[in-house]
């Protein structure tokens, strides 16, 4: 389980159910990534290893691309045209804060270069339009009930 921020260009008008059904629809069918998002992420990837330090990438042809931090899960995705940051439910607390922060840090970096908008289908609102704090302490309850069923 993670907590997902999801990246769309979303039509005016366009309600964000109606985002999310497409994105679900456009899943089925696998896409080379558009040069748009290619050279997105060619300037990603060196604001998030600023960000984050060191990351590992996976780049498969023109299909998928994938930035993963293992300090903290951060996994940011592109496949096709979705593209996506997740982060498991581990972090609690303060160390939730954090990770958090880092998350909004990414997604920001990720709505400057691609021109897309970060959503929270948890909040079910644009990320910018999240009170963090509802992030983080959403995170860190998961990760508490979480922890609680599956440690014991």
């Amino acid at each position: 389980m993670s907590y997902d921020i999801y990246f769309f260009n979303r039509p005016d008008g366009q309600s964000w159910d109606e985002v999310l059904e497409a994105m679900e629809e456009a899943a089925e069918d696998s896409e080379p990534i558009p040069e748009h998002l290619l050279g997105a992420w060619d300037r990603i990837v060196p604001q998030a290893r600023t960000l984050l330090g060191a990351v590992e990438i996976t780049e498969y042809e023109r299909e998928s691309r994938d930035l993963n931090h293992s300090g903290t899960g951060i996994d940011l995705s592109v496949f096709g045209d979705e593209v996506t940051i997740t982060v498991p439910y581990w972090h609690a607390g303060d160390d939730a804060a954090v990770v958090f922060g880092q998350v909004s840090a990414l997604a920001a970096i990720v709505e400057k270069e691609t021109g897309l908008t970060a959503y929270d289908p948890q909040t079910e609102r644009p990320l910018t339009q999240t009170p963090p704090e509802d992030s983080v302490e959403l995170m860190s309850r998961v990760s508490k009930e979480l922890r609680s069923r599956y440690e014991g």
